[in-house]
């Protein structure tokens, strides 16, 4: 197989357009057309669709796109490497992080990293949702609790845990009487939160007044008195120790899991690498704790 229109037919895949294509790569398109029809015929294989203003992987292309595309930066990398003498890591480093993690750590992570890697222009894009990371060419994507995925493979590198807060003047209910509480989004209906204390486990009845959709809202709102909310203990844990906050209980439910995670069919670059390395140094043990104490004012 032709190396060089395997790479022509990945930069145009990449591009959705042999028009883009070749102003990216400041190339020719009748050139970048040809090839991709030499490499069409020697696998006899249809990559593209052709229709109107539109260009569109075929099945057999995307397989061929998902199965190539990382390869070829590969050999691009190391060519690169060996050029320059050095295995220093380079080039873009793209990586999708979750909000909450985002607003309060990864400013200063990312900071820290490009000051000891000058040489990687890191991009970090902020999203709750699931991406898919050949499509959208990340190289790295940090998820809470992430969904089984037979095509990603990872690790897990901090833990955390979800506490009942509420501002000191919140009086505590009891019996059977409700509290108002401030909830992230609207998918929260419960009534009841099972909280566990020293004495043992009891029973909250809530009423939401207030649903937000990020953490660091609810955080503030409940500073404000607004109600009792389910926090990160990382989130809260400066709040808690100045007495702001009011621990209510360590909230019943799965351990929160920060993962990150990278294509398994791609060798780990030294970008990738390096920035999983560096997440190492910096959560060491990967608790709470070294969360809180990363992200304290």
């Amino acid at each position: 197989m032709d190396l060089l229109a395997l790479a022509d037919f990945n930069l145009v895949a990449r591009h959705e357009g042999f028009g883009r294509a070749a102003r990216a790569a400041a190339r020719p398109k009748a050139t970048l057309s040809r090839r991709v029809a030499e490499l069409e015929a020697g696998l006899n294989l249809r990559l593209f669709e052709r229709g109107g203003r539109v260009l569109k992987l075929t099945e057999e292309g995307r397989a061929l796109y998902e199965r190539t595309a990382a390869l070829l930066t590969e050999l691009d990398e190391t060519a690169s490497e060996i050029a320059s003498g050095g295995h220093a890591p380079r080039g873009r480093l793209r990586i999708s992080a979750p909000l909450l993690f985002s607003q309060t750590a990864m400013g200063k992570l990312a900071a820290g990293f490009a000051l000891k890697y000058p040489q990687v222009q890191l991009e970090v894009t902020t999203e709750d949702r699931p991406v898919d990371m050949v499509e959208e060419g990340y190289d790295l994507v940090i998820r809470v609790n992430p969904d089984p995925d037979q095509n990603l493979v990872g690790r897990i590198f901090l833990r955390d845990r979800l506490v009942a807060v509420a501002a000191p003047g919140l009086a505590r209910p009891s019996g059977d009487q409700t509290v108002p509480a401030v909830v992230r989004g609207g998918g929260d209906h419960a009534a009841d939160w099972e909280v566990t204390l020293p004495t043992g486990r009891s029973r909250l009845a809530v009423a939401p007044v207030l649903r937000l959709s990020s953490m660091i809202m609810v955080r503030d709102a409940v500073r404000a008195g607004a109600g009792v909310a389910r926090l990160p203990i990382s989130l809260v844990s400066h709040d808690l120790a100045s007495g702001a906050l009011v621990h209510w209980g360590d909230v019943e439910g799965p351990e929160i899991a920060l993962w990150t995670l990278y294509p398994s069919r791609r060798l780990l670059s030294a970008r990738v690498s390096a920035f999983l390395a560096f997440l190492k140094e910096a959560f060491p043990m990967g608790t709470p704790d070294e969360l809180a104490a990363f992200v304290a004012p």
